[in-house]
């Protein structure tokens, strides 16, 4: 951890949003945003590349292969 991540954890000043970090819920970092730190960022990566997030949609028709062509 750097010196920086342990500054986010401290209240935000008056003008700062309150929002928290999208995976732990601790107080956003500015250098990580949406996250408090470089961890949580890796973790919502994770996520992304093994395929975790999904939206939802219509499933594609079967295209047909050459072999029915």
């Amino acid at each position: 951890m750097t010196a920086d991540d342990h500054k986010s954890y401290a209240k935000p000043s008056p003008g700062e949003s309150k929002r928290t970090c999208a995976i732990c819920g601790k107080p956003r970092s500015k250098r990580y945003d949406p996250f408090c730190s470089r961890r949580c960022a890796d973790v919502d990566l994770h996520r992304w590349l093994k395929g975790s997030y999904v939206i939802p949609g219509a499933n594609a028709k079967p295209e047909p292969s050459d072999e029915q062509e």
